[in-house]
């Protein structure tokens, strides 16, 4: 049977490209300006009216925003609440310190600055306007 199922994803053309992933906000609008003013983003555009939903994209990073239904318990749900020092995204790049230092210009909020890991990468955390943290990371194990 494992030899079945082994098979079988070798045969899969079936490609994995990216993720996007959807933060669950009070305002979608406030979200999505937000992401365009301090992290550079493009909104790409709102869904119904009022906007329910909006996607924000900068080169080939999406990430959706979806407003938070009335009766929902919290307004947005970050992981940081369940998990001390987690983050909700990861996004790799290719120059982190100047992304660093365009978003220090923009005022955007800094959890971490730009820090070596033990993990042989070079990354640093910011924080946005609902509490989402963003880790925007590059591999350095090749540079050392």
């Amino acid at each position: 049977m494992g030899n079945a199922m082994a098979s079988k994803a070798e045969k899969s053309t079936a490609r994995l490209q990216s993720i996007s992933p959807q933060f669950v906000v009070p305002d979608v609008i406030t979200a999505a300006e937000y992401y365009r003013d301090v992290l550079g983003f493009q909104i790409l555009g709102y869904f119904y009216e009022p906007p329910v939903y909006s996607i924000v994209r900068r080169d080939a990073v999406e990430i959706h925003l979806g407003k938070a239904d009335a009766n929902a318990d919290a307004a947005a749900a970050p992981n940081t609440p369940q998990r001390e020092d987690s983050i909700d995204a990861y996004i790799w790049v290719d120059d982190v310190e100047a992304l660093f230092e365009e978003l220090k210009s923009r005022n955007a909020k800094i959890v971490e600055p730009p820090t070596i890991r033990e993990y042989h990468c070079y990354e640093m955390v910011v924080e946005d306007k609902f509490g989402f943290r963003l880790a925007f990371g590059m591999d350095v194990s090749r540079q050392t």
